[in-house]
């Protein structure tokens, strides 16, 4: 029975394990396809699109046309600015709030707890005619500074949601004896932070990846040349040089890198911190 048991078991991990090789190759192969065939000549591509680039068919011209006809140096520089503004106000944002509506017994914390919630749910997208309003009564509208708020305000009910789990499962002892020995309240938060690190890697992200990807309001709130984030960049591009194959698989290529290169970095703190979370 024991040996019938462990076949079955083996033939079973054999089984995902050939499923997810499936899986893998299918998400992985169209990048791999894109990445190959822009560093190769326009004709190389459509002749012999699946080989790798020989020493007749490898060019980089496309990538020089890319960075002589676009301005992706200016729109990385751009994407990094809003990224990591957007990031680090939602961290800082969400750990006052988590920490406050998980510490203080006060009668409205459950009904802002609850806003948070409801905040998931509806897709700040719903708001985006009034946010746009907001913007230009305020001066802000083609600024980055438009974008940065706009994604704060979007990640903070996912990430208030996710820390508040963590700073539940902090034991009380330990703040309780942080007071007694005379520290105030943001001495106290900042000795319980390191308990709580792995949700803040998982805030930082599922905060990034989408604020780095998105197209949406870059188009709305700062489509300027001076202020085009990474993706508007890249839409704008294929746009203008649809014939141009080359740089067209170029400028694709240098907007799915960097994506690719955040979820490597943070694939491992992403799945830890979630599963952690949603598991207290």
């Amino acid at each position: 029975m024991k040996a019938a048991r462990r076949s079955s078991e083996r033939a079973g991990n054999l089984v995902v394990h050939a499923l997810l090789i499936v899986f893998a190759v299918l998400a992985i192969a169209p990048i791999l396809l894109i990445v190959v065939n822009s560093f190769k000549t326009t004709p190389a591509i459509f002749e012999h699109p699946f080989a790798l680039p020989t020493a007749d068919t490898f060019s980089a011209a496309g990538y020089e046309r890319v960075f002589q006809r676009g301005h992706f140096v200016d729109n990385y520089r751009n994407s990094l600015v809003v990224t990591v503004g957007s990031t680090v106000a939602t961290l800082v944002l969400a750990t006052l709030a988590a920490f406050a509506l998980t510490e203080y017994k006060v009668r409205f914390a459950p009904l802002v707890g609850g806003f948070f919630v409801a905040g998931i749910m509806l897709p700040i997208r719903l708001g985006t005619v009034p946010i746009l309003k907001t913007m230009i009564s305020w001066g802000l509208m083609d600024t980055l500074t438009a974008l940065v708020l706009v994604y704060t305000a979007m990640s903070l009910p996912l990430a208030v949601a996710l820390l508040m789990t963590y700073f539940r499962s902090v034991p009380h002892d330990l703040k309780e004896a942080a007071r007694i020995d005379g520290a105030g309240e943001l001495r106290t938060l900042s000795i319980v932070l390191p308990i709580v690190r792995p949700g803040l890697a998982a805030v930082a992200s599922v905060t990034m990846l989408p604020i780095w990807n998105d197209l949406w309001f870059p188009l709305i709130l700062a489509p300027s040349q001076e202020n085009q984030t990474v993706t508007l960049g890249v839409q704008q591009f294929v746009g203008q040089f649809l014939n141009d194959y080359p740089a067209l698989l170029g400028a694709l290529t240098l907007g799915a890198v960097p994506l690719v290169v955040l979820f490597v970095v943070f694939s491992r703190q992403f799945i830890q911190g979630l599963s952690q979370g949603l598991g207290k």
